[in-house]
């Protein structure tokens, strides 16, 4: 079944009222059906094939555009779940109540509002979205629709943050302690246990291609501007093209930004400038950067050195009275007793399926994902045209006095499609 964009919407006004009522509401109690929610995937490439098993799932549905990672998405498991090739129409599948995307960025804001409008909650891989007026799009429309939205970085609430030999957790509260001072520079790099996966770079010059047969390259690209076909601007190479994602950084940088926005308290608001260090970029490929520091209004600053730039004897947080290095030692005498004493960092919902069954707000969301997404975003626009120095208003979300870089806040969708 294939569904246009016309009937897509009209059906979306006929569901979206009993499918946005939360399952709590149907009864004390109320569960799925075998103590499982159910899930569709978008995208069956590695990234959707590697979150099949989270617990308190059963997959139905998967969707792909080409035939061949849609096989592989069918194989996942081994009963027959439905398949698609548009979007959409798994979007509209009455046995789905959780969407995950995990597709390249591009789609990232368009599938997830319609999710949202369809009544459906959401399990999105990062980045959250391409542009900072995409995310601020998908907050609008998950908070009108009342769903549930995850992004998919967990680092700010489970497992060793990298090669940074410790949890955030503990890292949270020593900020919040107040033992390193105020304000706080945390320095992001290979040399703190970071890989940017810093060469996923663009070619110039693309050849044409023939399009495989099994690829339907136009509802591949969607949104995105038409560009001949070739082979290393779809699947996992798309990331080197500023018209799907940001390289490296697009593709890694929330996974490492996240956390800092969390531990420094920032969750509810953005960096005010944004300074980079890098050659010019090519206008279709991403290239590579030196350096890319943030600064907040409060002088607070994450600083990321790409490649092998800076000095490995930077500390990961710089603060007045005190500093943190590698696998977490921090310079301040006795700071593991002293710690002791403070406070616990307040806990989070880290449970997705607990959250939709229950109707919480995730630990990661919409919310302050976007905010540590902008911040990835806020770079890349940077990169893009070239500015050393380009200013923010966290409020408005908008740059200040810089007309080409607000225009890359909201980017134009080729037709037919918008958000």
């Amino acid at each position: 079944m294939r569904t246009n964009r016309r009937t897509f919407l009209k059906s979306l006004g006929g569901i979206a009222a009993f499918t946005v009522v939360p399952r709590h509401v149907l009864g004390a109690g109320y569960i799925a059906p075998s103590d499982q929610l159910t899930k569709g995937i978008i995208g069956c490439g590695g990234m959707g094939r590697g979150h099949v098993g989270y617990a308190g799932t059963r997959l139905v549905a998967v969707c792909d555009v080409d035939k061949n990672h849609l096989a592989l998405g069918q194989a996942l498991v081994p009963e027959k779940i439905a398949e698609y090739s548009d979007f959409r129409d798994l979007i509209l599948d009455k046995n789905v109540d959780i969407v995950h995307i995990a597709t390249p960025p591009h789609w990232h804001g368009i599938m997830s509002v319609e999710a949202a409008k369809a009544g459906k909650d959401i399990w999105c891989e990062k980045p959250m979205t391409r542009t900072i007026g995409e995310g601020k799009r998908v907050a609008e429309a998950v908070k009108q629709y009342g769903r549930i939205f995850r992004l998919n970085t967990w680092f700010r609430f489970s497992d060793t943050f990298y090669g940074l030999g410790t949890p955030v957790k503990p890292l949270k509260k020593l900020v919040q302690s107040g033992m390193l001072g105020w304000p706080l520079k945390v320095t992001i790099s290979k040399h703190t246990g970071f890989d940017w996966k810093f060469y996923w770079v663009g070619k110039e010059h693309l050849d044409p291609q023939p399009v495989p047969p099994e690829l339907d390259y136009d509802m591949w690209l969607g949104p995105a501007p038409y560009k001949p076909y070739n082979e290393h601007r779809v699947h996992q190479n798309f990331r080197g093209y500023w018209d799907y994602d940001g390289g490296g950084l697009g593709d890694m940088g929330q996974h490492y930004i996240d956390p800092v926005q969390y531990f420094l308290g920032k969750d509810n608001t953005s960096p005010i400038k944004v300074e980079v260090d890098a050659p010019q970029q090519n206008p279709e490929a991403v290239g590579t950067w030196r350096s890319i520091t943030y600064t907040y209004e409060d002088g607070c600053q994450i600083v990321l050195w790409g490649g092998d730039f800076g000095d490995p004897n930077t500390p990961y947080i710089e603060g007045p009275k005190g500093k943190v290095y590698k696998n977490f030692v921090c310079d301040i005498p006795n700071w593991e007793k002293k710690l002791a004493d403070y406070p616990e960092p307040e806990p989070q919902n880290t449970d997705f399926i607990e959250c939709v069954k229950n109707r919480q707000k995730f630990a990661l969301n919409e919310q302050n994902g976007h905010r540590s997404c902008t911040i990835v975003n806020m770079g890349l626009v940077a990169l893009r045209l070239n500015r050393k120095e380009l200013h923010y208003d966290p409020v408005a979300q908008q740059f200040i006095n810089d007309e080409a870089a607000n225009r890359l806040i909201d980017q134009p969708m080729r037709a037919p499609w918008n958000i």
